[in-house]
């Protein structure tokens, strides 16, 4: 009952004695060390909340992180240019001197380009033509490699004598639908056999190679019909110079009908699908309030029960000079050290799970420091605010009828 006693005034008075911030403290861990189970289960409702928010944002931020990471490997540097619609809604034709005049733009650093050849690519003769496995046969350009930043897992890029023969480069996707993990077999093609001579691997800028099988240009002119229009054309620029040569590529391309070409960047759709995840934190970080607002109406019971088993104990100070504003003090008090001990249980939970999680997918863990303080912020406000009616409560209790109390 330290700080409980009165004191006289040179008038006679007797004034309540003030309590300090360690008694306040000291009195308020007294309460909680009483009932270690009950403030144990009522802490971690707080902490679950409080997990779960910052696991939410630790692991949104690492997962932003590595985006921006993939994003400055791979460059936003390049742009692809497609047909788009005729007029009359059919589908447009690139020129066949298409690449030709890319690679004429003054910042154009390098340009290929692909066409889809009208063939499908089987593992043997006796599988139906029908069955494709979503795999698709375009012509490359030999710079098609190095265009894209691609490398090769097995054997090698086409050269200039395999892009004139039978050969074809399987992506990452293609070999593993058709079941080849090496180089050196044969798959059919256009009613034809075709040697694997490599095997590429992920390409996150362009997955529609990883999708195909990829035949020389003069290969798939004299073996499957091709007819040498391309129908994706890949360009590097210098990155300063992108809006504008992307700004001149469509009358470049196809100075007749520049509105039958389409020019696309593939990094915005990276962009676009961390803003797909941001918005999708923002649904977890509302479950997380949820819970966190259960464990504050959990943290809110336990103190209303521990004014009621404790009338006793309030109707006794109050008898030995504790105002009501003590005794509402020490109850709040509580509330906050119980919140705050789950906020504490749930930021390095919410941290921990982060970084396990993170390290699992290969990212870098990444927890904003506002997290913590925002984490912080919560477990004080639900602390507060669960606490406030439990302290009135004990507060307003007359000392009389709490010593009478059983």
């Amino acid at each position: 009952m330290t700080g409980e006693t009165t004191g006289e005034t040179t008038g006679g008075r007797l004034v309540p004695a003030r309590l300090g911030p360690s008694d306040v403290l000291r009195t308020g861990m007294a309460g909680l060390r009483t009932r270690p189970a009950r403030v144990i289960l009522s802490a971690l409702g707080i902490a679950i909340g409080i997990a779960t928010m910052i696991a939410v944002l630790g692991v949104s931020a690492s997962s932003r992180e590595e985006l921006l990471r993939r994003l400055d490997r791979l460059g936003t540097n390049l742009l692809t240019v497609s047909p788009g619609r005729t007029l009359f809604g059919e589908q447009a034709k690139l020129p066949e001197e298409a690449l030709r005049m890319v690679r004429r733009i003054g910042p154009v650093r390098t340009a290929s380009a692909t066409g889809v050849v009208d063939t499908t690519i089987r593992r043997t003769n006796h599988i139906p033509e029908a069955v494709t496995g979503g795999i698709a046969v375009q012509a490359a350009t030999s710079g098609l490699l190095a265009t894209l930043e691609g490398r090769v897992t097995a054997g090698t890029w086409l050269n200039a004598a395999t892009e004139t023969r039978p050969a074809v480069v399987l992506g990452a996707r293609a070999a593993e639908r058709l079941g080849v993990t090496r180089t050196g077999v044969r798959v059919w093609m256009g009613e034809r056999w075709f040697t694997v001579v490599g095997i590429l691997g992920p390409m996150p800028l362009a997955p529609e190679i990883e999708r195909s099988a990829l035949v020389g240009f003069p290969a798939a002119a004299d073996y499957l019909g091709f007819d040498g229009h391309p129908t994706t054309i890949y360009e590097r620029s210098a990155e300063e110079s992108v809006e504008a040569v992307r700004a001149v590529l469509p009358r470049t391309v196809n100075p007749e009908n520049p509105e039958e070409v389409t020019v696309s960047r593939p990094s915005d759709a990276l962009a676009a699908r961390a803003a797909a995840a941001s918005a999708f934190t923002g649904l977890l970080l509302g479950l997380g309030a949820v819970a966190l607002l259960v464990g504050g109406v959990g943290v809110a019971n336990t103190m209303v029960i521990s004014v009621l088993e404790r009338r006793r104990e309030i109707g006794l100070r109050r008898s030995l000079g504790a105002t009501r504003g003590q005794v509402r003090l020490q109850f709040l008090t509580e509330s906050l050290l119980l919140s705050a001990l789950g906020g504490l249980a749930g930021t390095v939970l919410g941290g921990l799970a982060t970084i396990a999680y993170a390290l699992a997918r290969g990212w870098p863990p990444v927890v904003p420091p506002w997290a913590f303080a925002g984490a912080a912020g919560a477990a004080l406000v639900i602390g507060t605010i669960a606490g406030l009616y439990p302290a009135m409560r004990a507060a307003r209790l007359p000392p009389t009828a709490a010593l009478s109390a059983t």
